[in-house]
C-alpha cells in the first residue's frame, strides 16, 4: 500500500482523539471503536460487527469473521482505505475521516459488502447472502454479494441504493440515494448495468 493510504489510520486516530477531547459523552465510544484499537482493520471489524450483529451472528462472531477475511484478502484492505479516502475527498459533508468511518452508512454498507463479496467468491454463498440481508436491514442498502464493485466508491446518503447480482461498477464512481442498478427483466444470466470509471449516478 502507498504511504498515503497507511497514513489514513493515523489521521483517523488524531481526529478521534480531538473528538473525544471535545465531547465527553462520546469518550467511551471513541475509545472502543478507534482509540483502543491497534489498526484500521481491527477498528472497522469491531465497528461493523457492532452494527450488524443479530441473534444468529453475535458481534464477536462477526468481528472474528471480518478479521479472518482481512488476513486473507490484501486487495480488500486496500479497497477499504481507498473508499474512505474517496468519501473524504468527494463528500463535502465528510470534513475528514472520522464521520464517514463511524456514521456514514454508505461507507459502512460498502465495506460490509466487500466482506460478503469475499465470502461469495470463497463459495460460502449462504453466509454471504445472510450478511447481505443484515446490511440491507441495517443500512437500507442492498448490494448483491456477487456484484463487482471497484475502488474509490462514494455512496452518498445511501438510503435505497440497490446493486444487482450481475452489475459491474468501475473505480471512482459516486452513487446518490435511491439509485438502482436493477435487472433488465431477463430471468437469468447477465441482466444488470455495467458502470464505467469516474461516473456519477443520481436517481
Amino acid at each position: 500500500m502507498t504511504e498515503q493510504l497507511e497514513a489514513i489510520w493515523k489521521s483517523l486516530r488524531v481526529e478521534a482523539q480531538a473528538a473525544a477531547d471535545s465531547e465527553r459523552l462520546l469518550v467511551a465510544y471513541l475509545q472502543e471503536t478507534i482509540l483502543g484499537q491497534k489498526s484500521l482493520e481491527l477498528a472497522l471489524s469491531y465497528t461493523l460487527a457492532s452494527k450488524l450483529k443479530d441473534e444468529i451472528l453475535p458481534s464477536i462472531t462477526l468481528r472474528d469473521l471480518f478479521l479472518e477475511i482481512f488476513e486473507e484478502d490484501e486487495p480488500l484492505r486496500e479497497a477499504i482505505r481507498i473508499d474512505l479516502q474517496a468519501v473524504r475527498d468527494r463528500d463535502p459533508a465528510a470534513n475528514g475521516y472520522l464521520s464517514p468511518f463511524l456514521f456514514f452508512k454508505g461507507f459502512s454498507a460498502l465495506s460490509a459488502y466487500r466482506f460478503a463479496h469475499h465470502l461469495w467468491n470463497d463459495d460460502r454463498r449462504t453466509l454471504a447472502l445472510y450478511l447481505q440481508s443484515l446490511i440491507s436491514r441495517m443500512f437500507g442498502v442492498d448490494i448483491h454479494p456477487a456484484a463487482t464493485v471497484g475502488k474509490g466508491i462514494l455512496i452518498d446518503h445511501a438510503t435505497g441504493v440497490v446493486i444487482g447480482e450481475t452489475a459491474v461498477v468501475g473505480d471512482n464512481v459516486s452513487l446518490l440515494h435511491n439509485v438502482t442498478l436493477g435487472g433488465t427483466g431477463k430471468e437469468r444470466g447477465d441482466r444488470h448495468p455495467k458502470v464505467g470509471n469516474g461516473v456519477l449516478i443520481a436517481a
